[in-house]
């Protein structure tokens, strides 16, 4: 397995490592429950720099974005961010993506770390006819996110850096312990923070700093997990994949069909005209032991109708939460559904996301990690 810059420190810290996307990586430092409290309440740091990094550049780079991704990078001014998608003809979710603009015609794309070898050659299908070069900078930029409501207070308090102007989904560039860092408005908690890129050896010194701050505590993949499910974000490779489709999975919002051209608009466009025929749902029951386990069939009046993607308990509310995709006519909010097994229980269907009270101000423009 690779191993991130930050694995020593992991260990130091009691960190119980687990096998991710080829990486070894935290899964636990205390509890899942605790690193999510403190997400949610005060500061947590997670180690991300297994995600996969490109640089695309040249005069045609925003002309490329424009055509393999779903949503229109035009519309950022340098020191933004988007979120988007790659398709493929299909319009199946290749992967989900942040884009950021670094100057006109120089971008970074930060990519999920199970797909980033699968991306890279995406990403070189689609040059012939454009005047970029691509550059993969996974190994030489480490990244973190230091998420939860005191994050901003955190950054100031450890490098006098008031953050507070920089927007949701957009970046400032600074130095940072000796070194130079991107640190962008983003994350995958529902909480405020930011996600720091810069390379391994500063990385390695700001990851210490947080630490020894008072508000921070280390969180692993564990609290992650429960974190974005709480918040309806959608994980690749389970909630979306390259057979469910931006309409699909209610992420319509991030495909920009006035484009004149891009990968998977035409299906996009049929799929429009025709209707989707089935929905990613959100989906609750009515106490903490009844868990929607991923994996689990999704029943209605006895009959199978889909199957849970994501399931977990829910620390901050306390009952079991879940995501699937039905047929349209079982989404509707508040229709009950059934969760076979061992012990078959009943789901309510409800609004995304679960937890309302993050301390995000634009939580619905997220997903992927």
């Amino acid at each position: 397995m690779k191993r991130t810059p930050l694995y020593e420190l992991h260990l130091a810290h009691g960190a119980r490592i687990t096998p991710f996307a080829g990486y070894a990586m935290p899964m636990v430092y205390t509890s899942i429950l605790e690193e999510h409290r403190a997400v949610r309440t005060r500061a947590g740091v997670f180690d991300v720099s297994h995600m996969g990094r490109f640089l695309v550049e040249g005069p045609d780079a925003l002309a490329f974005l424009q055509y393999v991704t779903s949503n229109d990078p035009a519309r950022l001014t340098p020191g933004g961010a988007q979120y988007s998608l790659f398709l493929n003809e299909q319009g199946g979710i290749v992967d989900d993506l942040v884009l950021y603009r670094l100057a006109e015609s120089r971008f970074l794309l930060v990519v999920n770390a199970a797909n980033a070898m699968k991306d890279w050659d995406h990403l070189h299908r689609h040059t012939p006819g454009f005047s970029v070069k691509l550059t993969d900078l996974t190994e030489a930029w480490a990244q973190i996110a230091l998420q939860g409501p005191r994050s901003e207070t955190v950054m100031k308090d450890l490098w006098g850096l008031d953050l507070s102007d920089v927007a949701f989904y957009h970046f400032v560039e600074a130095p940072l312990e000796g070194g130079h860092a991107l640190i962008s408005r983003t994350g995958y908690t529902g909480e405020d923070g930011f996600e720091i890129y810069a390379p391994p050896e500063v990385i390695r010194k700001v990851f210490t700093r947080l630490l020894e701050h008072p508000d921070v505590s280390p969180a692993g993949l564990g609290a992650r997990d429960t974190l974005r499910l709480e918040m309806g974000y959608p994980l690749w490779g389970h909630d979306i994949d390259e057979t469910t489709t931006p309409l699909e999975a209610g992420l319509a919002w991030t495909v920009v069909l006035a484009k004149e051209r891009f990968v998977g608009r035409e299906a996009m466009l049929r799929q429009k005209e025709q209707g989707i025929a089935r929905k990613r749902i959100g989906f609750q029951s009515a106490s903490r032991r009844e868990i929607p386990r991923e994996g689990l069939t999704i029943e209605k009046e006895g009959t199978a109708v889909g199957k849970v993607t994501s399931g977990t308990l829910s620390p901050s509310l306390g009952v079991g939460i879940g995501m699937g995709y039905v047929p349209v006519e079982h989404a509707r909010v508040g229709d009950h559904l059934t969760i076979a097994g061992r012990r078959p229980f009943e789901v309510t269907v409800v609004r995304l996301p679960f937890y309302k009270q993050g301390s995000l101000k634009s939580p619905r423009k997220k997903g992927g990690a």
